[in-house]
Parts: structure tokens; C-alpha cells; sequence
């Protein structure tokens, strides 16, 4: 057909294929990546719906969505179409460890310490589950309709799943009821240690067993072939083992275990498809299975297999024809040079042993006789610091010889102590760190020495240590160290303040005693000619002031001594006179 119907159904096919072609890989910062598997390219990437790494990703069967759950206690629904959140809810108090989608896509499964089942739709929780005392790692379902085909299916009623835990050897079995009141596990089945992988083989009818397979931390895979009929109190064995072994034969006579990565079942429920040897180039094998039968162990030549590669390329590798004359310098000590031996001088025998007569040589000949200066090795400074300083930090790790490790911690120098944490290889880091610990719990003077070494690690090295899983209990020492150090500061900053005033104003008076009493008294004193005027007129105005008051008393004392006068008179009786004679008189 022609037209947009056609069109129409070319996309419509396209959507399905695209999500089956599509891998979603959850990231440790928190986002989604979306890999096409065709085109061998990144597709889109999914961010901003979670906060933390992404522990579990599940993709929807009908539709286009797909469930995360991360450990920041959150369950987000995606749009890949759209690469944006379709809906976020908190699936629980702690971190969300595992999730699976029910066979009719209706529910879901979610699960922490404890397994929740919610309904996608109202994205409330229908039933709880608990009964791990650790995270769960994985969850299935087992079962795609209810044992008892009489009572009315709702979907979920009725339905088997199984789930594991972290550093737990048993896998317990769970039934979906309608009443509220069962929470336990129906069954358990029991591994000899903690499951990696577990695969299983859905039960469609009534009668057909389950056949569960489960590989273990240890290597080896477990088979279980079990009908699910209700609750089993014990815990149930596996029906069959499987294990893989080297032949021991050649060099070595003892033969040895080899690794069982992960397993499948095929299509046929009856052979297995096992990965095995080596994560970096693992052997995938397929292998018919005889249940009857307890315990199998395949002998497998893995180093044969694994060890063709290797030997090509060490075929390439020419040793150089040299001269007994030629020196060869080897990197160390400087000055330092060695005969590179012969592959024919190589596998002769040499006998040490002396002649009755010889007498043993001396170290200092010893050393002339391999060309190394006596003087240079004697010398505390013989050694090149950048070149050697890693090198030695490493051998001290490795032999935990406190010697090596003082010399090369108790430097000062930032670009050495820099240098020397940048040439370090990446598996000493860690060891590094531990002895940074041991030695900043000690002295404080060595402690002042080994933050320095801690900030250079902490600098160069950030992008490794955030890689590692179990960062937080390797440095969990480091950090409550530096945390009771740091509650301490705010105490001794106060306490330092208030020491400081102390001393400061015991100085301050301790200075202002020994200071000796100045002479107040002026040693020149210094007249202006101004001055000398002012003074001359106001002694003249005070003279004149001064004659004034003379002449007043004066007057005073006359008119006193007429008063007296007229006294007198009266006494002698001359104020009976007449007034002629009183005018003569006067």
C-alpha cells in the first residue's frame, strides 16, 4: 500500500525495534544512559531524576517507559521518548536497591532492606514484604498465572517471586495473597554463598516445576527444579552443581578451580550457556545438562586458551647482541651500569663457593667492581629525589619498612611531595592513605608532615578514589579523624584569643613600669618683645590706678581730723560762743 498508511506502520514497527535495540546503563552520578546497540553509538542520555548512583534499571514491557531506583530513595518513571521524568515518588527510607515489573505491567516491585509492591497507576503500595536483614539485590518474578486456576485472576493475586539479598545464602520465595495478614517467605532455597546471578525458567502450568539457576561468589553454579505449592518450612538444596577445573597435568600437577562468571538457560530448558575465566576475556561455552546427576565438575585447559596471545607476542621480543665491553646504565642509583647476560651465559650454573685460599672481597671493592661510585652512595644525598622517591614509597609500602617510609614522608618539599604522588602507580594509593592515617594519629609534629602528603593524594588522585566502591569504609578512619580534629578548632581558637589578650596586656603593663618619670620643668622659656610693651603699659595704668587711691585717702584722713577737732571743742566748751565771735574766729 501507498500512502501515509503506510508510513504510519513503518513508524510503528520502528518504536518496537527501537526499544529492543536500545540498552539503558544506570551511571554512578545519577544519570541514564540510552546505547543503540545497532548503530553502536550513545543515543540520549536521561538527567535530572536522580541525585545519587542508579542501583537497578527496568524497562516497561508494553510501553516505552522505564523505572530507575537510585540511592537517594527515589523510583523515577522516564519518557525515553521525550528523555524527561514522567513521574518521581520515594519508594523508601533507605536507599532502593532492586525493581521488577509484574507480567501484566500493572505493578511493581521494589525493594531496600524491605519489598514493597506498588500500583503504577495510584503509585500507592499494595503489600509489604520483610524478611532480609540486608539490601536486596535482585528480584523475579516465577510465576505468570495462579496455581489455582478456579479462583478469578486479578493479575497479581496469586503470583510467585523470588528475591536475594547481599551476603545472604538464601533465596527466599514469596506468594502475593489477597489478605494482608502472610508477610513472610513461603520458601527459601539455600546456596554455599552469596548469589551474583540468577536466572530461572518461568512456570506456565500448574504441574511444571521451576527450574531456578544460581551462581555464587565462590565459582560454582546451583540447580534448582522445584513446583511451587504453597509454604515449605525448610529450606530447600540444589538438585545439581556444576563446577569448572583445570586439568592439572604439564608443570603443575594439582588442578584448580576456574571461575564461573554468569549463566543462562537457552531456549530449550534443558542446556545451559556458562561464562567463565577471566572478566577481561571470559569463554562463553554451551552445555548440555544432566540433572540427575548431584555434583558436575568440566575439566577446562583455560590458560591454553587464554595464554596463545601472550606467547605470540613474547616471541617478538629480541634480546640484543652486546659486547663484554658494553655497559648497559640502569635506572637508580647514577653511575650505575650492568652487563646485560647473554641468553647462553643465562642458563649456565654458576657455583659460589671460595677456594680455600681466596679471601672474601670487601664491599667497597664490590661496588668498584660494578662501576658505582663509593663516594655518591655514602653521601646522604645520593639518591635522586624525583626519580627515586616513588619508587621507594612503593617498596616501603609493599614491605612495610619504616626506614624507606621515613625518609621519603618526612620531606618538606611541596614540588617533591607532589611529584612523588603523581609518578606513584594507582594501587598504592590506597595503601598510602592507610599509612598517612596510622602516622597523622601520632605526633602532631608528623602530623603537620602527612597533611601535606593527604591534600597532593587527595588532588592528583580524586578521579580514582571516587571510582571505588568501598571508598567510604577504607577512609572511614581518615574521616573521623579530621572530623574530631575540626570539633576542637572552634575550643582552641577561643582558648588561643583569650591567651593572646593575657600576654598582650602583661607586656603592656610589664612595659609601662619600666618606663622612668620626664621632668616636667622647661629648660628654655623664650619671651616675644610684644610681650615686654603689654607689660610696660599695664604697670603704667596701674600706677595711675595706684596714685588715684592716694589722693582718696588723703581727703579721708582730713575730714577725720576736722571731725576730731569739733570734738574737742565741744569738750572745752567753744560751742557756746556767739557767731560773731565764731566768724572771727574762723
Amino acid at each position: 500500500q501507498d500512502g501515509p498508511q503506510r508510513k504510519k506502520r513503518k513508524s510503528e514497527v520502528v518504536e518496537v525495534c527501537r526499544q529492543l535495540d536500545i540498552l539503558a546503563i544506570g551511571t554512578a552520578v545519577g544519570t541514564i544512559l540510552l546505547y543503540n546497540t545497532v548503530k553502536g553509538e550513545l543515543q540520549s542520555k536521561l538527567d535530572g531524576g536522580h541525585d545519587n548512583r542508579v542501583n537497578c534499571v527496568r524497562w516497561h514491557p508494553d510501553n516505552c517507559c522505564l523505572y530507575s531506583c537510585s540511592e537517594d530513595k527515589h523510583i523515577v518513571e522516564w519518557n525515553t521518548q521525550t528523555c524527561k521524568v514522567k513521574c518521581k515518588w520515594k519508594g523508601d527510607n533507605s536507599s532502593v536497591t532492586s525493581l521488577c515489573i509484574s507480567p501484566d505491567g500493572k505493578m511493581l516491585l521494589s525493594a531496600g532492606r524491605t519489598i514493597k509492591l506498588w500500583d503504577l497507576e495510584t503509585k500507592e503500595v499494595y503489600r509489604h514484604f520483610t524478611g532480609h536483614a540486608t539490601s536486596v539485590s535482585s528480584l523475579m518474578f516465577t510465576t505468570v498465572k495462579p496455581l489455582n486456576e478456579n479462583m478469578p485472576f486479578d493479575g497479581i493475586t496469586g503470583l510467585y517471586f523470588l528475591s536475594g539479598a547481599i551476603h545472604d545464602r538464601l533465596l527466599s520465595v514469596w506468594q502475593i495473597r489477597s489478605d494482608r495478614k502472610e508477610k513472610n517467605a513461603v520458601m527459601s532455597f539455600t546456596v554455599t554463598d552469596e548469589p551474583t546471578f540468577i536466572d530461572l525458567t518461568i512456570s506456565e502450568v500448574k504441574d511444571e516445576p521451576v527450574k531456578l539457576l544460581v551462581v555464587c561468589r565462590d565459582g560454582q553454579v546451583h540447580l534448582f527444579e522445584h513446583i511451587l505449592n504453597g509454604y515449605c518450612k525448610k529450606p530447600l538444596t540444589s538438585n545439581c552443581t556444576i563446577q569448572i577445573a583445570t586439568p592439572g597435568t604439564d608443570e603443575d600437577s594439582t588442578p584448580k578451580p576456574v571461575p564461573i562468571l554468569a549463566a543462562t538457560f537457552c531456549a530449550d530448558k534443558q542446556s545451559l550457556l556458562l561464562v567463565y575465566g577471566n572478566t577481561l576475556q571470559p569463554i562463553i561455552e554451551k552445555v548440555s545438562v544432566n540433572t540427575t546427576e548431584s555434583h558436575m565438575c568440566l575439566i577446562r585447559d583455560v590458560q591454553k586458551v587464554l595464554s596463545l596471545k601472550t606467547d605470540a607476542a613474547l616471541t617478538k621480543v629480541k634480546t640484543p647482541v652486546v659486547n663484554s665491553d658494553t655497559k648497559v646504565l640502569v635506572p637508580g642509583i647514577p653511575g650505575h651500569s650492568a652487563v646485560v647476560k647473554t641468553p647462553s651465559a643465562g642458563k649456565e650454573k654458576k657455583k659460589n663457593k671460595r677456594k680455600p685460599g681466596e679471601t672474601e672481597e670487601s664491599i667497597a671493592e664490590r661496588l668498584e667492581a660494578l662501576d658505582i661510585d663509593v663516594t655518591a652512595v655514602k653521601a646522604p644525598g645520593g639518591l635522586p629525589q624525583t626519580d627515586s622517591f616513588a619508587v621507594l614509597l612503593v617498596q616501603g609500602l609493599e614491605s612495610n619498612d619504616a626506614e624507606i617510609l621515613n625518609r621519603v614522608l618526612n620531606t618538606r618539599k611541596e614540588h617533591v611531595i607532589k611529584s612523588t604522588v603523581a609518578r606513584m602507580p594507582i594501587h598504592a594509593v590506597i595503601p598510602l592513605l592507610h599509612e598517612l592515617t596510622k602516622r597523622l594519629q601520632g605526633n602532631p609534629y608528623s602530623a603537620s608532615l602527612m597533611v601535606r602528603w593527604v591534600k597532593a593524594v587527595f588532588t592528583l588522585h580524586a578521579s580514582y578514589l571516587s571510582t571505588l566502591p568501598d571508598l567510604i569504609p577504607q577512609l572511614g578512619m581518615l574521616y573521623q579523624l579530621m572530623e574530631s580534629r575540626v570539633k576542637t578548632l572552634q575550643k582552641l581558637s577561643r582558648l588561643h584569643g583569650r591567651l593572646y589578650i593575657l600576654v598582650t596586656q602583661v607586656a603592656a603593663s610589664a612595659t609601662a613600669q619600666d618606663v622612668t618619670e620626664v621632668n616636667q620643668t622647661a629648660k628654655l622659656v623664650y619671651e616675644d618683645e610684644s610681650s615686654e610693651e603689654e607689660a610696660s603699659d599695664d604697670e603704667m595704668i596701674a600706677d595711675k590706678e595706684s596714685d588715684e587711691n592716694w589722693d582718696e585717702d588723703d581727703e579721708k584722713e582730713e575730714q577725720s581730723d576736722e571731725q576730731e577737732m569739733t570734738v574737742e571743742k565741744e569738750i572745752n566748751g567753744d560751742s557756746d560762743l556767739e557767731p560773731e565771735n565764731e566768724s572771727e574766729e574762723e
